[in-house]
Order: C-alpha cells, then sequence, then structure tokens
C-alpha cells in the first residue's frame, strides 16, 4: 500500500538508531540460533543419523524421478497465486519472482520482510504498478494464512471420521478455527466497506504504535487512508479473481503434502505406520506453526516439528526423519538453487531490456 504524506519526520536519535540496529541484529542472531538448535541438538535425538543416510540412500532411480517431478510441479502451482494475484503478470515473470524472493525468504532472518521488498523490485522491473504488486502481495500472503488456519480444522475432520483424534491436533485445530475466523472477519471487513476498512486501520494503527511505544519507536500514521484505498483496490480484483486465487492457493498447499506423502511411502513408512490423514493433520500442525516466522524459511520448525508428530503417530523413526529431511531437501534446499539461478537470470534480462 501506498503511504500517505504525514508530514516532516521526527529527527532520528542516533542512539536509538544504533539500539535499533543492535536489536535487529539480535532477533536475527537469535532465529538462526533457534533453527540451528533445532537441527542439531533435538533432530538427532529422533533417529540415528547413520540409519538416517541409510534410509535415504535406498531410493531408488523410478522414486528419485517422481519425487522431482512433483516438486517440479510443486513450485510451479505457486506461480499459479501470483498469476490470479496480480492481472497482466506472466508465468515466467512469476516463476523468477517467486523463486528469488523464496530464495531470500529461506536463507535470511526476517526474510519474510525482505523477500516482498525482492518481490517489489523484480516486478517492478517488468513493469508492473506499485500498487498492484503491494495488493497482490498481501492477497497473496493472507489466502497462504487463511489456508494456514484452515488445515488443522481440515485435518481433525478428516481424522474424526476415522475415529481417531488427538489431543495435539484438536488445539491446533481450535487456534485455527478461531484464527480464521478472526482473518476471514478482518478480511471481509476491510474489503467490502470503506467505513469499515478505516475503522480496522485506526484500530491496527493503536495497536501497532502502542506496541511501538514500548521500544520507544515512534506511532504509526496514515494507517485510516491506506486501508480506505486498499478497499477500493481489492473491492475490485476480489469480484473478478477470488475464486481463481482461492483455488490456486489451495493448490498450491495440496501440491506440497502430497509430496511430504510420496516422500514418506518413498523411505518405507506405511500406510499401517502413518496413515494419510495421519501424515495430513503433522502437515497441518507444522504449516500453522510457520505462520509465525520464528526461523528463516522454518527452518529446523519444520523439521523437528513434522518428525515428532509422525513418529508419534506410530512412524519409524528413522524412515520418519529420512522422509521428513528429503521433503524439505525438495521443498527448501532446491528453491535457494533455483532462486540463485533465478536471480542470474533475472541480471541478465534486466541489463538486456536497459
Amino acid at each position: 500500500m501506498e503511504d500517505v504524506p504525514s508530514g516532516p519526520e521526527p529527527a532520528t536519535d542516533p542512539a536509538e538508531g544504533r539500539r535499533s540496529t543492535v536489536g535487529r541484529f539480535l532477533r536475527a542472531a537469535a532465529s538462526v540460533a533457534i533453527g540451528v538448535g533445532l537441527l542439531v541438538g533435538v533432530l538427532p535425538r529422533l533417529a540415528d543419523l547413520d540409519e538416517v543416510w541409510n534410509s535415504v540412500g535406498t531410493l531408488t532411480g523410478a522414486q528419485i524421478a517422481l519425487l522431482l517431478t512433483v516438486s517440479a510441479w510443486n513450485i510451479l502451482s505457486y506461480q499459479f497465486v501470483m498469476v490470479a494475484a496480480l492481472p497482466g503478470l506472466r508465468l515466467s515473470h512469476a516463476f523468477l519472482t517467486g523463486q528469488i524472493s523464496t530464495a531470500v525468504t529461506n536463507t535470511v532472518p526476517a526474510g519474510s520482510l525482505l523477500g516482498i521488498g525482492v518481490t517489489y523490485a523484480i516486478l517492478s522491473s517488468f513493469g508492473h504498478q506499485g500498487s498492484a504488486i503491494a495488493l497482490a502481495a498481501v492477497l497473496t500472503g493472507w489466502w497462504n494464512t487463511l489456508v494456514k488456519f484452515a488445515l488443522p480444522v481440515v485435518a481433525l475432520l478428516v481424522l474424526a471420521l476415522e475415529g481417531d483424534v488427538n489431543e495435539g491436533l484438536l488445539s491446533a485445530a481450535a487456534a485455527g478455527l478461531l484464527l480464521l475466523i478472526g482473518a476471514v472477519v478482518v478480511l471481509v471487513a476491510v474489503t467490502t466497506s470503506e467505513r469499515l476498512a478505516r475503522g480496522a486501520g485506526r484500530l491496527l494503527a493503536r495497536i501497532v504504535s502502542g506496541i511501538r511505544r514500548v521500544f520507544r519507536r515512534a506511532p504509526v500514521v496514515g494507517w485510516s487512508d491506506r486501508f480506505a484505498r486498499f478497499q477500493e483496490r481489492s473491492a475490485v480484483l476480489l469480484r473478478q479473481r477470488w475464486h481463481w486465487l482461492s483455488l490456486a492457493t489451495l493448490v498450491s498447499h495440496l501440491s506440497l503434502f502430497t509430496l511430504l506423502w510420496l516422500s514418506l511411502r518413498a523411505m518405507g513408512v506405511s500406510v499401517e505406520q502413518v496413515t494419510g490423514a495421519e501424515a495430513f493433520g503433522a502437515f497441518a500442525i507444522v504449516r500453522l506453526a510457520t505462520a509465525l516466522p520464528i526461523t528463516p524459511g522454518g527452518i529446523g520448525v519444520v523439521e523437528v516439528g513434522m518428525a515428532a508428530a509422525l513418529v508419534v503417530a506410530g512412524g519409524d523413526e528413522a524412515a520418519v526423519v529420512a522422509a521428513v529431511l528429503v521433503y524439505r531437501a525438495l521443498t527448501y534446499l532446491l528453491q535457494v538453487v533455483l532462486g540463485v539461478a533465478s536471480y542470474g537470470v533475472w541480471r541478465r534480462a534486466v541489463r538486456v531490456e536497459t
């Protein structure tokens, strides 16, 4: 959303600037430390790593080919979300943008915020307007969050039909349902009524300003007008594309789960050990947990959380950890490599155009 002129900015205290820089560095260091601590300190306690690597070594050529094919589809499926949210966006441009921003998100502390800036820079170079990019970033992020909130509820219903409900999923489903209801209410409010949008802007501004005061930061301003402009632009886009945006986001998440399910089966985790519904429940809980970006790309949180949930469900420890690591290699490491390559392609394209 565009900024609203609000008069001259207050003078910045150099000491405050230094404290802010130190604070950001400490938060970034803590984020990385948590991820590394989970991977190094907790994951090896779930299974013997020698057995894990032996399990990975049993992958056949056919299994690797299938996993890579589904991984490619999973990566492609998210581009449909971007295309749905940004009219006129070419699939090739969506791919380059998505891979570069994902690589930043997966490797840099507070990468989610930096990823938005990277997305803006790349899409601007392709000729898209700033207001359209901002709207697309908000809507894709919001739809992605809505699905994360909804997944535990769906997983609970599926497990309930099988007569197998666990307390962890029940708690996650309750939290997800409350968050989903709140997110839907806010979304409807800020996209259907200018008055409600302005009210939501003022309310959130007061909340955020209160938090900023605790850290001796200036209050935010202009949010009422920003939300009003967002309401005007989003109402038109959502009337035309809400169904495509919803379908694309759902397909993207289901593609991600399919890759996890195939990784489990490839590593020998049978249906008798972990059913499809139980795997979906573990997937849903971890997706909900990653709605709050604790570590870059969820590193550590995803591996430990998903492996622990699947072992509790009945999976063999070594096979489960192997499956989770294969899944993460295809959804985390592969996208970092593709992001680096995509950055090179984008830079060459920009030089050619200029």
